[in-house]
């Protein structure tokens, strides 16, 4: 049995995003959610397209080669043709060749904290006191 995913595309940010362009004045209740019906709809053919491909390789990950591969193979994504134009082919590589990504988290050290609170945490409700080991350990 197939998973079907709720996935919806937020229908107060289509309608933001329609409303930047100068062009566009009122628009009607129910356009911002056919767009984004419309959006799931294409992201669902683009990625059943896609998975094909990876399955035809026999991968087991889907990559950005796949989804190159799916918009020049098939004439409905050819407006994406030019988007996809700078991903590199996979045929470039030797076979077996593991392409070693850049691991841009680890590539530049963090900043250490300037203060012992932390944020992003809430209020830190039924936490007790917090000691502040730098000033208080003289």
């Amino acid at each position: 049995m197939r998973k079907k995913y709720k996935t919806k595309f937020p229908v107060a940010r289509i309608k933001k995003i329609m409303q930047m362009d100068e062009d566009v004045g009122k628009m009607a209740q129910a356009t911002p959610v056919l767009i984004s019906k419309a959006l799931e709809l294409f992201m669902q053919s683009l990625i059943d397209a896609a998975c094909s491909e990876t399955r035809s390789r026999n991968a087991k990950k889907l990559s950005v080669a796949h989804l190159k591969k799916c918009v020049l193979n098939t004439e409905q994504f050819d407006f994406l043709r030019d988007v996809v134009a700078n991903v590199p082919d996979p045929s470039d590589k030797a076979e077996g060749e593991v392409e070693s990504a850049p691991n841009h988290r680890d590539s530049s050290p963090k900043p250490e904290p300037s203060s012992s609170r932390g944020r992003g945490r809430g209020r830190g409700r039924g936490r007790g006191r917090r000691r502040n080991t730098n000033e208080e350990s003289d």
